[in-house]
């Protein structure tokens, strides 16, 4: 599907989805328990669906509402509730391979949970997953006494195989630059009678493992963190009951309509902010507050309201320290595709820092934000580790053109959402826009909703 996005005008009230990240976990903790759960407000999103089929071949039982999916023909009106009744007990290995789609979550989170029995699993997933890293997987696996090899060529990505059972009276020593496989092995441990230690010897996306810690402990598994994460304890064995929790809205999809509102000169209204801290996306507030965004939170009422000027003016390093727009986005690689199109539209240089760890999500993101924006006039360049933008008031210089997503959700999003500042008679045209449905289902209508104009073409 390709999208066109022009010169648009938001206003009004708009919500965004439940949390992938809370979704992926709730479902996985809830398979796990012994009882029925009831999950309130999930992401109805392909990964979230994909995690759905997955925890049904290890003998839970998920029901959804009747006609719920992630390509459905339009947004829900009130909050689903997804019952899942837990294996507990009978959980046990699938009878074939397990496809996860698109999720890297649900692979790096479910393969250390089935590591945990005797007997041999095998994991795959569509193209983009089949080109990403599962080295570091398969060395902690192995680290801890399982066996696992990759069947791909090459021996880094999937499709790849793993036995059982790992020995949680272990220390895991890791890197940790991606926090997916760590938090797979926390929630391992909760089926492992002793104590596993974690040692992270360069960790980031720290917030995940804290969201990680807090569903965990949430259901009564001991877990320890140290402050400069590079220590995690995790103690089993804990027979986990079945829960009711609601999950929190996506901060991860909220960066869309608040980069769009800012750089479009619109005045919008974003509903049901999570404020518990849960989630490390929510620093993109205070990071583009820096730079002149007049962007209110009030907690009370879980709204963010955004006020974007007219000729998106006052967005601008120009009062920082050295004149230059720092932000390391490490704690929050999930926002590097918004924040790279926020930046165009800020006077003066940005320089995004420390993003080793979004070359290796659905796609090299430093990359082909960097290749996608040069096409629509953006001033942009890689350093070593970092992605330099030199952006201007208003987004002066910046012109229409065909982009591309590669099938990755946020960029499809990002690009989509900075049609919306270009000036007048000027468009942008986006190839393989569906993709948004893995973690934002319906974001095109629910962005119309509000004035966006997105149109089919």
């Amino acid at each position: 599907m390709k999208i066109s996005s022009q010169k648009s005008k938001l206003s009004g009230r708009v919500s965004v989805p439940g949390s992938k990240s809370h979704t992926i976990r709730a479902l996985i903790l809830a398979s796990l328990a012994e009882g029925t759960s009831h999950i309130k407000n999930p992401l109805p999103s392909n990964d979230c669906l994909s995690t759905v089929q997955a925890v049904k071949q290890i003998g839970a039982e998920v029901s959804l509402p009747e006609g719920q999916s992630a390509t459905s023909g339009t947004a829900a009106s009130s909050p689903a509730v997804w019952t899942v009744r837990g294996a507990g007990k009978n959980l046990h290995l699938p009878d074939s391979l397990i496809d996860v789609g698109n999720s890297g979550s649900l692979m790096y989170f479910l393969c250390p949970v089935l590591s945990t029995f005797a007997g041999e699993c095998t994991f795959t997933g569509d193209e983009s997953i089949c080109k990403r890293p599962v080295n570091h997987l398969i060395d902690a696996l192995n680290q801890l006494g399982g066996k696992a090899s990759s069947l791909a060529e090459g021996g880094v990505t999937p499709p790849f195989k793993f036995c059982g059972p790992i020995d949680v009276n272990k220390t895991l020593t890791t890197d940790g630059k991606l926090s997916q496989y760590i938090s797979g092995f926390m929630m391992a441990t909760s089926r492992l009678n002793g104590t596993l230690h974690i040692n992270l010897t360069d960790p980031k996306e720290t917030p995940y493992l804290t969201m990680t810690k807090i569903w965990l402990e949430s259901v009564g598994v001991p877990c320890t963190i140290s402050e400069d994460f590079k220590k995690i304890t995790v103690t089993g064995p804990v027979a986990i009951k079945a829960f009711d929790k609601t999950v929190p809205s996506d901060w991860e999809a909220v960066a869309f309509p608040l980069v769009a509102a800012l750089i479009s000169g619109s005045e919008i209204v974003i509903e049901g902010i999570d404020g518990s801290g849960s989630q490390g996306d929510d620093k993109i507030v205070e990071v583009l507050q820096r730079v002149g965004a007049d962007i209110n939170w009030n907690k009370e009422d879980c709204t963010l309201t955004v006020r974007g000027r007219e000729g998106v003016k006052g967005l601008s390093a120009k009062n920082l320290p050295d004149g230059v727009f720092r932000v390391t986005i490490s704690p929050f690689p999930d926002a590097i595709c918004a924040l790279a199109v926020a930046a165009c539209f800020v006077e003066g240089t940005t320089v995004i820092t420390d993003v080793e760890i979004c070359r290796k999500k659905e796609t090299d993101r430093i990359w082909a934000m960097k290749t996608e924006l040069r096409k629509l006039g953006a001033d942009i360049e890689e350093g070593d580790d970092c992605l330099i933008i030199h952006g201007h008031e208003g987004g002066a210089g910046l012109h229409g053109g065909e982009v591309e997503s590669y099938k990755d959700h946020r960029i499809a999003m990002s690009l989509a959402c900075l049609g919306l500042g270009l000036p007048a008679g000027e468009s942008v045209i986006i190839n393989d826009a569906e993709s948004c449905s893995v973690s934002f289902p319906h974001f095109f209508e629910v962005m119309n909703s509000i004035g966006a104009g997105f149109k089919e073409v």
